[in-house]
């Protein structure tokens, strides 16, 4: 069984680290992977209770998986009423030194509020508006740096990575903890990219200021959908600190408050806004990336098939022995997830270390958020916001391997060595 169960998932992961080569979307093969996998535990007598440990998993799972939904539709949702045209209006710089500098601290503070990917897709589409003569190898450089940004800004934060809202969910790390250990590392992790690339950017012709469109809609109301969805998603870790609430309830609530309070805007609006039918959230509920959610669900229920049958707990064992070195073993991790996807990293390792043995708020936790999310720069494929900076401005992967590549891996150890110099 537990060779069977092993096989099949070194071979769904083969199949996701080669999902741009094989051109077979990763949602699918994580899918059919956890299913399958599910399916001879329930089918096999050798597992006993198989369907009653499922129903356990599966309600884990659903609290990521409704966190991340009303997460994704307040972001929509605040997009699609132009909100975020005020974070972009604080750009009024022509110094390119100074204009990358906003655009680097930016990204790098909303990518913990709204998480990684979407500040990419914001401050790529600004830096396409701001630099729209430049040479595309340019603008590489730009997006290329924001997609460092917001992976270390994703890292410091329980909101800014899938994978720590993983670790902050299932109990391994707590808001305040995580802040405080690991933003001076992932500050540190871009820092020493940025020097280097605000270098090679100097000179470059800024164009700020923000175009016309969407004007239809008041200033007044895109502030107000603004506020109240940041505040929504802010509200979530300290609802769950002083009153206890699980942090997908608190999602969820704030997204219905901002569904009730558009849905109030929408009617306003609709006979000054073209087509404003894209004001509403069931609009935004169709851009929701429903294949990204599918994917999380197949790789968390692959991973807790593997870690009931005690494979998980044997290969922590195995990386004991060999390596020896816990710090050395999640920094392997860290860049091993610039080559696959760092989220079923992340889940086994938190069925690979049992938070009995390392409680909430252990070393191991923070530093493996720290890995997991700022090890992803090393490879432009190695992240989602990297992917999505890829689409949007065509960047070469050998360009990126042969220009940021070592920058990343500079600032990702520089930004590790930080961490076990503090912790």
């Amino acid at each position: 069984m537990e060779a069977l169960l092993a096989g099949l998932f070194l071979a769904g992961y083969a199949l996701i680290a080669l999902e741009y080569r094989l051109r077979i979307d990763k949602a699918a093969t994580a899918i059919l992977m956890g299913t399958v996998s599910w399916l001879l535990l329930l089918i096999l007598p050798a597992f006993s209770q198989a369907e009653e440990r499922l129903f356990h998993h599966v309600s884990e799972i659903a609290g990521i998986l409704f966190f991340l939904l009303g997460a994704m539709t307040i972001v929509e949702v605040v997009d699609s009423y132009n909100g975020f045209r005020f974070l972009l209006d604080l750009i009024r710089v022509r110094n390119s030194w100074f204009f990358f500098a906003l655009i680097t601290a930016l990204t790098f503070f909303l990518s913990a509020i709204i998480d990684n990917l979407t500040a990419t897709l914001i401050m790529v589409s600004l830096l396409q508006k701001a630099l729209p003569g430049e040479e595309p190898k340019v603008r590489w450089l730009g997006a290329s740096l924001v997609v460092l940004a917001a992976n270390s800004g994703g890292a410091w934060s329980p909101l800014g990575d899938v994978t720590t809202t993983m670790l902050w969910i299932r109990g391994c790390i707590t808001e305040a903890s995580i802040i405080q250990r690991t933003f001076l590392p992932s500050l540190v992790s871009i820092l020493l990219p940025f020097l280097i690339i605000g270098r090679l950017l100097r000179g470059v012709s800024i164009q700020t200021g923000t175009d016309a469109d969407n004007e239809s809609i008041p200033r007044r109301v895109s502030l107000v959908v603004l506020i109240l969805g940041v505040g929504g998603i802010l509200s979530v870790p300290l609802q769950k600190y002083f009153l206890h609430v699980p942090p997908f309830l608190a999602m969820l609530l704030a997204m219905g408050a901002v569904w009730l309070a558009t849905e109030i805007f929408y009617w306003r609006l609709r006979d000054r806004v073209e087509e404003p039918q894209h004001l509403r959230v069931t609009a935004a509920l169709e851009k929701i990336d429903i294949p990204a959610l599918l994917f999380f669900l197949g790789i968390l229920l692959a991973v807790s098939a593997l870690a009931e049958v005690g494979i998980l707990r044997w290969t922590a064992e195995a990386l004991d022995r060999t390596v020896g070195n816990l710090d050395l073993v999640v920094f392997m991790l860290g860049l091993l997830s610039s080559v696959v996807d760092n989220v079923p990293l992340v889940a086994a390792a938190i069925e690979m270390y049992p938070l009995s043995a390392y409680p909430t708020d252990h070393r191991l936790w923070e530093f493996l958020a720290y890995a997991a999310g700022v090890g992803g720069n090393l490879l432009i494929i190695g992240s989602a916001a990297g992917v999505v900076a890829m689409n949007m401005e065509k960047i070469e992967f050998f360009w990126y391997v042969r220009r940021i590549s070592w920058m990343a891996f500079l600032g990702y150890t520089a930004g590790a060595l930080a961490y076990i110099a503090l912790a």
